[in-house]
């Protein structure tokens, strides 16, 4: 078993990070949906706006290491990949780390423009940094947007990994899954 990520793939906690993040960002982005529709005699009128921004916020508090962990490990080889999907790749790669951050950051300030903390599952509260009313209509529209921007970018990688998997039959999805080759 891996720790750290090498060139023939990623390590135990790049992985699990990756997919506990990749299931929390389209679960996130799917609860957003449904919850703006909640008039306010639903019962999770309250609660799927509180759910939304308790893991939003621990998402945030996870991208932070997990920025810091991609910066200390290699990355795995993309000799597979021809210049142009190499190129894609890095874009994609390290344009999710400001897209997240912008996305998250702009959840927290539409949700604390009111001045009221987050409340994390009960666990802790989130301070409000700015209170400014008129900004929660400002955040929320490009929170919105960066959330589509997300989800199409989610699709498109997703598109990708499955494209090098089952048309190339290579081990790009494979060592995200498993990690490096036995044998590596």
């Amino acid at each position: 078993m891996h720790i750290r990520d090498t060139t023939a793939g990623y390590g135990l906690p790049t992985r699990i990070v990756h997919w506990l993040m990749a299931v929390a960002i389209v679960g996130m982005y799917v609860l957003g949906l449904w919850m703006v529709e909640l008039d306010y005699y639903s019962p999770y009128y309250r609660t799927a706006p509180d759910i939304h921004r308790s893991v939003g916020m621990l998402l945030l508090f996870l991208l932070v290491p997990r920025f810091i962990w991609r910066l200390a490990n290699v990355m795995p080889s993309d000799d597979e990949l021809s210049p142009i999907e190499r190129r894609a790749a890095q874009i994609v790669h390290w344009g999710f780390y400001p897209l997240l951050l912008a996305l998250m950051v702009s959840g927290y300030l539409m949700s604390t423009a009111d001045g009221r903390p987050i409340e994390v599952f009960d666990w802790f509260s989130v301070p409000a940094l700015v209170h400014d009313k008129a900004m929660e209509k400002a955040a929320g529209e490009v929170h919105e947007v960066l959330a589509n921007i997300t989800m199409i970018v989610v699709l498109l990688h997703a598109a990708a990994s499955l494209k090098h998997h089952f048309l190339d039959r290579s081990r790009i999805l494979a060592r995200m899954w498993s990690g490096p080759a036995n044998n590596q």
